[in-house]
């Protein structure tokens, strides 16, 4: 769905970024460290770290089926060890596999831990995103309008606006509902996104 297409982007783009720059990331964390021999441990530790914890996000992600328990235990054992992107990455494919299965509550868990375990914006914006789709399908509409007042940046203000539109319909509050889809068609949103939050809007009567 549209609606979904530009989160989905972000996050293919993210894992490519911690993919291939993983060394890039640790650089900015070491410059200032004292002696240069000190940095070039620290710098080849990090680097390594980071390798191996890109290496085994793949291999417990690649493996991910959620007709095999064993392997949601996997990826639940890795988002809760790693308090790091990959980590949250992990927490954000695991819920998409429990929202499949309709386990709301086991979703909006992993969410949660995805949430606390990184402090990349874009990554932060995509979980709470999701963590509010989560709360109004579990009719927590109140939940849901507090964790999109989480969702920073311009780029995210359609999506933020649709689903707030959402949870304030789902209160019984039309007139909220329809200045929400309304700031969404005015900002930056794709064609697409517009057309469906017009006929929203449209269906209000």
């Amino acid at each position: 769905m549209e609606v979904y297409s530009n989160e989905n982007e972000q996050v293919d783009a993210l894992r490519r970024f911690f993919a291939s720059n993983g060394k890039a990331l640790v650089v900015g964390v070491v410059l200032g460290v004292g002696a240069l021999a000190g940095w070039r441990f620290w710098s080849n530790h990090q680097d390594g770290s980071a390798r191996e914890t890109s290496a085994a996000y793949q291999q417990v992600t690649s493996a991910l089926d959620a007709s095999k328990p064993n392997t949601l235990d996997a990826v639940s054992q890795f988002a809760s060890q790693n308090s790091n992107t990959y980590g949250a990455l992990a927490a954000l494919d695991l819920a998409k596999q429990y929202v499949e299965q309709n386990q709301l509550d086991k979703a909006a868990a992993q969410l949660q831990t995805g949430l606390k375990a990184t402090q990349d914006a874009n990554l932060l914006a995509v979980l709470n995103l999701r963590l509010a789709r989560v709360q109004l399908q579990q009719k927590q509409a109140d939940e849901a309008i507090k964790t999109l007042d989480a969702v920073k940046g311009e780029g995210w203000t359609a999506i933020v606006a649709d689903i707030r539109g959402e949870a304030l319909l789902s209160k019984g509050d039309a007139q909220g509902a329809r200045e929400a889809w309304s700031k969404g068609i005015a900002s930056e949103a794709s064609p697409a996104l517009k057309e469906m939050m017009q006929m929203k809007m449209n269906n209000l009567g």
